[in-house]
């Protein structure tokens, strides 16, 4: 019974420990959601039983703030991030998973090192060369910016997703008659489409929340959501309904996307982590 009592005990401090951590992430979420639709004074007091007002929603994409072209600015930036770096990354993947490539380790150690360089150190030079090359402000300095930051973690995940197909598939399809490409097409492809579509899911939600480099590299004309978050200031200090608002508009991409895509999500995670 002692035994039997322990484990009952651990299994309660185990779930009040799950309870307290889903409390901590989803209390915030709350928190926002509620303020996005609470009037300024409203946003000020704790309270749960107010009268709710779409103003909020209405008023981020008026002047002066102009949230509808930083969600166009975001969508078009994460989007071709996505479908550049996927690509690009597969095949990478692909020969370093199937080809006995010379130096292969030390470009994979690389590739892997460029992850731990914090954001700070190469904010400059890519300030200073994107300025010689009129690329300041643009989703184009964007997008190459991102895709730095994404290729290095979607080349180690889709590798670990094409290290789990079977290599006597594809060497029976050669013997066969088929080629190189085809057998990526036709083969390579459809198994792993679950690990591809789990790598672009978190490129795009990498080049989304992006900030530091939208923050110094824009100013104007390619602000994306993250960065607009910043307008929501006056003379009385935050505007935390406005902020919270544009928060909301934020993050529902991201939930409507997981909701679409968990079932692939799901196996893509499971076949990335069981070789």
């Amino acid at each position: 019974m002692t035994g039997l009592k322990l484990r009952k005990f651990w299994q309660y401090v185990q779930l009040i420990v799950i309870l307290i951590g889903a409390a901590i992430m989803i209390i915030p979420i709350i928190w926002i959601f509620m303020a996005a639709f609470k009037t300024h004074v409203d946003v000020y007091q704790l309270k749960i039983w107010f009268r709710p007002t779409l103003e909020n929603f209405a008023v981020v994409f008026d002047p002066p703030y102009y949230l509808l072209d930083k969600l166009i600015n975001s969508t078009i930036v994460a989007t071709v991030t996505v479908l550049i770096a996927i690509p690009v990354a597969t095949c990478a993947s692909y020969s370093f998973s199937r080809f006995r490539l010379k130096g292969e380790t030390v470009m994979l150690v690389m590739i892997l090192a460029t992850q731990f360089v914090p954001a700070v150190v190469i904010i400059l030079p890519f300030f200073v060369m994107f300025r010689d090359i009129s690329l300041l402000d643009t989703r184009t300095g964007l997008v190459l910016v991102n895709l730095a930051i994404v290729m290095p973690f979607a080349i180690w995940m889709i590798k670990g997703f094409i290290d789990g197909i079977p290599l006597d598939t594809e060497e029976a399809a050669l013997v066969d008659g088929s080629s190189r490409i085809q057998v990526i097409r036709n083969i390579v492809l459809p198994m792993a489409a679950p690990g591809l579509i789990t790598s672009g899911i978190f490129c795009f939600i990498i080049a989304w929340n992006e900030f530091l480099f939208a923050l110094i590299l824009t100013n104007k004309h390619s602000v994306t959501l993250p960065i607009g978050l910043a307008l929501f200031k006056a003379e009385e200090g935050d505007l935390w309904n406005l902020l919270s608002a544009a928060g909301i508009i934020i993050m529902v991409p991201m939930f409507v996307l997981a909701l679409i895509i968990r079932k692939h999500f799901v196996q893509g995670m499971t076949m990335g982590a069981v070789r």
